[in-house]
Formats: C-alpha cells, structure tokens, sequence
C-alpha cells in the first residue's frame, strides 16, 4: 500500500517521522519494516531505527544489523532504504563519561568503593536517551525523507516519549540551582562541604542535554511526526491499545493510524471460520474504539515475511478499513492542549479519547499541574496565566480533559 502519489516530494521542513509501536507479539517490528520498504520504493530517502532492545529489525529485513557505534553509522539495506539499531552504547557515552567522571569523584569523597560506585553510576535510561539524540540527529541533518522507528513495546515506549517532557523538567530545575552554586562556592567552601565541586564542563553536558530534549519533543509533537499502533483483533491486546491511545493523548502526541496486524482470511474451513468470526468481533470494536483514527488491516500470510520482498508484499496487501489514511508528506493533524478564557475564568483543555473521569487524578504543585490517568503521569508546566490561577473543578467530557481555574485573588486580584 504505497502511501502518497507524490512520493518524490522532500518536506521541507525535515523528514516524515513516523513512531510504530504495539503489545509485544503482535508484530511491530515487521509492520515498521514493511512501512520503511513501501517509503523506500516509492522514491522516498528512507531510515529504519530500531530503539527496541531486542532489535529484531535486521531479522525482519533479512540483513545482518549490528548496534551503531555512533548516530551516522546505517546500513544500507537496498537503495533509498537504510536501517539502523542504537542503543546505550550509541553516541551519547562521551558526554555521559563526563557526568559519571564527576558522580565517580563525589562517590570517592564520601568513601564508597570504586566498585561499587562503578554500579551506582550506570546511567539509568541510557536506551532511551540516546535513542531520542539519535533521532534529533536524523530528523535535523537533512539526509532523509522518511525515519521510521521500530520503538520497544507500550511501556518503554510511552516512558521513550515522556522523556523529552521529564527529562526537561528536571534539568530546568537543575540548571539554576548549578549555576548559583557555582557562583556563590568558592573551592574552600566545597573543602569545606567535603564534596567536589561540578565543573564547567558538567553543566555544559547538562546545558547540551536540555537543549536537545527541547528539540526533540518539539519534532515529536510537530505536524511532521505521528505514533502508528500495530495490535491484533483479541480483547487482551485492543484493551492496551485503547489504554496507549489515551496515554499518547495525555503526553501530547497525534496517533495517525491504527494497524490491525495478523487479519485471518475468510475461509469456509470450519476453524478459521471459528477465528473469522471472532476476528470481525475484534474488528468492530475497533473501529468503534479509534473512531476519527484510520484503521488499517494487514493478512495474516502463509509464512513468515522475512526480507524487502515479502514486506514489500505485505505493505501491498495491508488495506484501509476505516477511516482515510493521509499521505506521509500531509501534515499530521494532531490535536494539542489549549486555554481558552471563559468569562472571567480560564479552561486548559487537553485531549484524553477513552478516559473517564473516575481515571484522572489532578494535583497542583506550585507551577505545575500533575495529571495522572490509569497510572500514567505528566508534570504539566502551566501557562504564566494560569499561574495565578486556583483550580475550581475538572472533569472528563466527549474525550477531551477540562480544568477549570478561577483567579486567585491573593496573587491576581480583580482590576490587576
């Protein structure tokens, strides 16, 4: 199924990023690699990432894909098509060296042993990271068209996406604090602290890290980038994909299709009859769960597709059931918190398909609003008007999050 008839058109404004992910089993990794092959050969500069620490991909593309041992390092797979694997050992470990340097230093002070300070400086994460600097990298060099990625199972992906946000958050608060210390301590102070100081060159790693998660959260929620979630037709795997959809919403990313992975064919064989049947019940409860959001089908083959050639055919005979899937090269339209002022009062209003009100907990801390739904956390920054405000309700209504705030006299009283 080739995705645009302009398919030679280069975005202007960086590549098509396109973040497939799923349930575990259900086919992720051959559904990315069958979409970067159809990308591939509709004339379209193509990169396949594979952040998945399992990183199937090379299976699926029948090629030999070793971990890169830095971001430019691809492989290329056929032309117009290159595939890559990165991991905690990709790029990021020469300015994580100077982090752990200063931890090391500061662990040696206090007197832990060398061993085991070597453990507790393991970066926490580290997949994720460099994961994300990677994709910065590729989406800002210019180099393609089209980077998908192979992203790991729900959880690591949704904790992969939140990290932009949270990482941020921390090194917003971080930053300040480093540099008045810096300031204000001068060598006998630190002696006298029994502690090394950080360097320079420690906040300039930190400094550099932030700058790169406000990049790649800004690629993440443009009209450029979109999370496709692959699931198969049984009620175990369309309740995680429902929950997904609703967590993607949460954090602020578009879903631009979901693909219904390993459909039976209608068959008079009394068993597959048996999985027809339970099959198209799965099916209607998707399209009615992910109204408003293309639904795609692809067969379940007689073997297994290994290699550009099946996946090309299976990208051929993967159809839309629902719904009309846009071209790569059309902007994803994506549906964003906003604030609106009614009357005197303020409404933050945040997509949230499929949750209910009994499943958002809300809490404010300071300047930040902390939104819960089903276990899934954002510290959401408030917007500078809001930062006078007091929340008055919130509640749930037709999928979409609304937070009420009334000024907060105090701080905002009236005529100021």
């Amino acid at each position: 199924m080739t995705n645009s008839s302009a398919a030679s058109t280069v975005r202007a404004e960086g590549p098509r990023v396109v973040l497939v992910t799923g349930k575990g089993g259900v086919g992720k990794t051959t559904s990315a690699a069958a979409l970067a092959v159809d990308a591939a050969r509709s004339g379209r500069r193509t990169l396949v990432m594979s952040t998945d620490v399992a990183h199937s991909l090379g299976d699926a593309l029948g090629v030999e894909l070793r971990l890169a041992a830095s971001w430019d390092e691809t492989l290329e797979v056929e032309p117009g098509l290159h595939a890559q694997a990165v991991g905690a050992r990709t790029s990021v470990a020469a300015d994580w060296g100077v982090l752990r340097d200063y931890l090391l230093k500061v662990l040696d002070s206090v007197g832990v042993d060398a061993v085991v300070a070597d453990e507790l400086t393991a970066l926490p994460g580290a997949d994720e990271i460099t994961a994300l600097l990677t994709l910065g990298h590729h989406a800002s060099s210019g180099a393609w068209d089209v980077v998908v990625v192979d992203c790991a199972p729900t959880a690591e992906t949704l904790r992969l996406l939140a990290l932009p946000e949270v990482l941020g958050w921390h090194l917003d608060r971080l930053l300040p604090a480093q540099r008045r210390l810096l300031t204000a301590m001068r060598p006998a102070a630190a002696a006298a602290a029994g502690v090394p100081l950080p360097g320079p060159e420690v906040l300039g790693v930190v400094t550099t890290w932030r700058e790169h998660m406000a990049q790649v959260r800004t690629i993440l929620t443009s009209e450029s980038s979109s999370v496709r979630i692959v699931l198969t037709p049984e009620n175990v795997v369309i309740a995680e994909a429902r929950r997904i959809l609703t967590s993607l919403s949460l954090h602020g990313y578009a879903v631009d299709a979901v693909l219904v992975n390993r459909v039976i064919p209608v068959d008079d064989d009394p068993w597959r009859a048996a999985w027809n049947a339970a099959q198209a019940a799965g099916l209607t409860t998707i399209t009615e769960s992910f109204h408003g959001i293309p639904v795609l089908t692809a067969p379940y083959l007689a073997g297994e597709p290994t290699g550009t050639e099946a996946l090309a055919e299976l990208a051929a005979r993967t159809e839309v059931l629902d719904g009309d899937l846009a071209p790569l090269e059309a902007p994803v339209r994506g549906t964003a918190l906003r604030v609106e002022e009614d009357g005197a009062e303020f409404v933050l209003a945040l997509p949230l398909p499929l949750a209910r009100s009994g499943d958002v907990d809300l809490a404010r801390r300071g300047d930040d609003l902390v939104i819960d739904v089903g276990g899934v956390r954002r510290v959401l920054a408030l917007p500078s008007v809001l930062r006078r405000c007091i929340v008055k309700n919130a509640g749930v209504r037709a999928g979409e999050l609304r937070v009420r705030f009334v000024r907060d006299e105090e701080v905002w009283p009236r005529g100021g």
